[in-house]
C-alpha cells in the first residue's frame, strides 16, 4: 500500500513540472538570437617564407651554428688566471657559502680565523691560505671577518677577481 502512494506522489510531482508556466521565457531563450549574424574579418594574407643566408658577404654570425667566444685583451686567456698546479687547501673541496668563521685568534703576532666546515671540522687559517672553490686566497683576517680574493671566470673564457668575505657568528 506505502508503494502505491508512493507512485502517485511521484506521479503528481512530474506532472507538475509540465506546465507552460515559464514559456514566456523559453520563447525569449529561443527568439533571442534570431537575426544576429557576426561579420567575421578576413584572415591576414600569409607571406611567403624568404630563407635568409646568412654568408660572409652580409657580415652576419649564423646565431644557429656554436662559435668559440673571443677572449678580450689580445688573447691573452691566461691574464688572470689562477694556478691550477698549485696543491689545494683542505678547505678549498668546499663552497664558501657553506663554510663558517666561528671564531678568531690572535697567536705570535698572526690573527687566524677558526673556520667550521660542513663537515663539523674545525680549521684553523691565516692570511695567505686558500679556501672556497673559487681559487679564494685570504688576504686579511680581523676579530670578526675573513675577506678572501676569489677568482672567478666568466662567460667569454676570462678570469676576474671578486672579493668576498666570511662573518664571524655569534
Amino acid at each position: 500500500m506505502k508503494q502505491a502512494y508512493l507512485v502517485m506522489l511521484t506521479v503528481l510531482l512530474l506532472a507538475g513540472c509540465g506546465g507552460d508556466e515559464f514559456q514566456d521565457l523559453q520563447d525569449f531563450v529561443k527568439n533571442s538570437g534570431a537575426g544576429l549574424r557576426g561579420k567575421i574579418a578576413p584572415p591576414p594574407e600569409v607571406k611567403p617564407y624568404e630563407p635568409f643566408d646568412y654568408d660572409n658577404s652580409t657580415g652576419l654570425a649564423d646565431p644557429f651554428k656554436p662559435r668559440k667566444p673571443e677572449t678580450r685583451g689580445g688573447g691573452r686567456a691566461g691574464l688572470n688566471q689562477p694556478d691550477f698546479d698549485r696543491h689545494k687547501e683542505e678547505l678549498e673541496e668546499f663552497p664558501l657559502e657553506s663554510l663558517k668563521m666561528v671564531g678568531f685568534l690572535f697567536q705570535d703576532n698572526v690573527g687566524y680565523a677558526i673556520i667550521r666546515s660542513p663537515d663539523g671540522k674545525l680549521h684553523r687559517v691565516k692570511q695567505g691560505n686558500y679556501m672556497g672553490q673559487n681559487f679564494g686566497k685570504i688576504t686579511e683576517i680581523t676579530d670578526g671577518e675573513v675577506t678572501l680574493k676569489e677568482m672567478v671566470q666568466d662567460s667569454a673564457g676570462d678570469w676576474s677577481e671578486r672579493i668576498s668575505s666570511l662573518q664571524l657568528i655569534e
